[in-house]
């Protein structure tokens, strides 16, 4: 008797659980179709046109393609550029995370702010303002008579200086996943290591890194896939030079059309796309064999004093600050005030003429600057709406489909720009069952961007539920509230700040998007990167130094407004703060 009765009273929990497992489950499901559709279905589009020759399975494509020098030339050129890249990345954001979350280094804000500036600085801008620094044409260098001889090779135009701009690109990359690994060393492990006799060296190689590795091994292989898919300044500085790699090659060919050009562009597209999964499969690799857990909360971070020596390293690190950030945009101010470009700088011929053309003329400035605030807004306020219940089912109902889930999202974001968007223009240049074209139209764009930046926006509120207290669900469930009202009125809050973080750099860096939008931009829906990108390569340089320079000032205005409201806005919403 007793046992029925508490069989009776466990009745309602077990029914209300049950209900909202039912609930979970068709949560998953509905979330699912739309991940499919722009995770998913634009790839394996992209995988059919390759495989298919006139509807039947055939193996053409791939025999031209492969068996092309241009081809392997391309990839080799690839791994060395985004090879180098990646090194460079590695020292500088490496150095930087170091110094700024280790030691008691001053201006630790204005430093973190100053470093994050590259990361949101579209890679055609670094690309323009470096070129116009260097080289006899640079008007800021002839201003002050040390520029080099008329004639005189552009250093930037070679696969090292690629490398080098991709490397001062995504070191923020590297800098972002290491810093957050080492505040999370406690300062306490770190005495008990050196009572125990560790010093120096022995202390960095066997207990520092090996804490941080996890931060160091996944910032490498994003800086990796990131430069290897970079189209800006591969286009920018390799094209000119006729050093071409696998994200340029596939535009040059979809520029020159052809009967077959799909075909070998699909099968293009999946070999720099095979490539970034590598790269995505040894860090998930590496990363499987190493185990540096820390057991319990960090009391105090590790802070490591300088001493006589802080004032030079302080000097360094600005120094390096203005060589890759304040210089570059000096150059391109000065291009942007010149007549013409290659024409010395002075009092007689400063003019604000270039800034009146763009704005004031030439209406594809403004509409530019529609369209990118457009797609950045709607992109990152649509991946909240989905990413928050899609976090929610993935961190609390955890099945092979969740996991498959989690491994699809990762796709479009590990694979090159260009290749997904020639997937996405195979797939909606005629929508099936509803015959209806996307190509050329802003939706296609719109479509891309929620693919390429989902897992950005989806990663950070998934941290946030795996930290969360299933308890505090829980106790909301046996009060009788379903799954929308846990989320609403429990989940929501506590998440919303990681959600906020997470739309912010969505919008951030789909605001200056330039390797998707390249291939999918039709007249009247050019985006900030394609005007640019199109402005220098038509010979505009002028032009386009003006608008890269208006580019820059709204991106900095953005960031500093967001660094102002930070200390207002609940801690963890701006991205870049500690």
């Amino acid at each position: 008797m007793q046992a029925t009765g508490r069989l009776r009273g466990a009745l309602p929990g077990i029914m209300t659980r049950s209900t909202g497992n039912r609930s979970s489950d068709r949560l998953l499901y509905w979330l699912l179709l739309p991940v499919f559709v722009i995770s998913i279905l634009p790839i394996v589009r992209l995988a059919f046109e390759g495989v298919f020759v006139g509807g039947v399975p055939s193996l053409d494509y791939f025999r031209d393609v492969l068996g092309s020098g241009a081809t392997w030339q391309a990839t080799a050129n690839s791994l060395y550029t985004a090879g180098l890249g990646t090194i460079i990345s590695l020292v500088i954001g490496g150095a930087f995370a170091f110094l700024v979350a280790l030691t008691d280094v001053r201006a630790k804000a204005a430093l973190v702010f100053c470093f994050m500036i590259p990361m949101m600085i579209p890679p055609q801008i670094t690309a323009l303002s470096w070129v116009q620094l260097t080289g006899p044409s640079s008007a800021l260098l002839n201003a002050f008579g040390i520029a080099p001889p008329m004639g005189s090779p552009q250093p930037l135009y070679s696969a090292e200086g690629i490398a080098l701009l991709l490397g001062i690109q995504h070191a923020s990359i590297v800098f972002l996943t290491l810093r957050a690994n080492l505040r999370m060393i406690p300062s306490e492990q770190i005495e008990a290591a050196r009572l125990a006799g560790a010093r120096g060296g022995r202390l960095w190689w066997q207990i520092i890194l090996p804490l941080t590795s996890p931060g160091l091994i996944a910032g490498t292989a994003m800086a990796f896939v990131t430069a290897l898919g970079n189209f800006g300044i591969p286009a920018m500085l390799g094209i000119p030079a006729n050093y071409p790699t696998l994200p340029t090659l596939i535009y040059q060919k979809l520029a020159g059309f052809g009967p077959s050009v799909l075909g070998e562009v699909s099968v293009l597209a999946m070999l720099i796309g095979a490539i970034a999964i590598c790269g995505v499969a040894i860090h998930h690799r590496l990363l499987a064999n190493r185990d540096y857990r820390l057991m319990g909360m960090v009391g105090r971070p590790l802070d490591i004093r300088l001493g006589a020596r802080r004032s030079l390293i302080e000097t360094v690190l600005w120094v390096v600050l203005v060589a890759i950030l304040v210089v570059p945009l000096m150059a391109l101010i000065a291009t942007s005030l010149v007549p013409a470009f290659g024409v010395k700088l002075n009092f007689s011929n400063f003019s604000f003429d270039a800034f009146n053309e763009v704005l004031f003329v030439q209406p594809s400035t403004i509409r530019a600057f529609h369209n990118s605030f457009m797609l950045s807004v709607g992109a990152a306020m649509t991946l909240v709406l989905v990413c928050l219940p899609l976090a929610y089912v993935m961190v609390r109902k955890p099945s092979k489909l969740t996991k498959l889930i989690n491994l699809l999202v990762e796709v479009p974001y590990a694979l090159p720009g260009v290749v997904l968007a020639i997937a996405c223009i195979l797939l909606f240049i005629k929508i099936p069952l509803i015959e209806i074209s996307l190509y050329g139209t802003l939706g296609i764009i719109f479509i891309a961007y929620l693919a390429r930046f989902l897992v950005i926006a989806l990663r950070p509120v998934m941290n946030s539920f795996t930290q969360l207290d299933p308890a505090l669900e829980e106790a909301a469930q046996a009060c009788g509230a379903g799954i929308w009202r846990r989320l609403r009125d429990v989940l929501l809050p506590l998440a919303a700040p990681s959600a906020a973080a997470g739309a912010l750099l969505v919008f951030l860096t789909a605001f200056n998007e330039l390797t998707v939008s390249a291939l999918l931009w039709s007249a009247g829906n050019e985006t900030l990167g394609v005007l640019i990108f199109n402005l220098d390569d038509s010979g505009d340089t002028v032009l386009a130094s003006a608008v890269a320079v208006l580019v820059v000032l709204v991106v900095i205005a953005l960031m500093s407004c967001f660094q102002l409201a930070s200390r207002r806005l609940p801690k963890g919403v701006v991205p870049w703060q500690t």
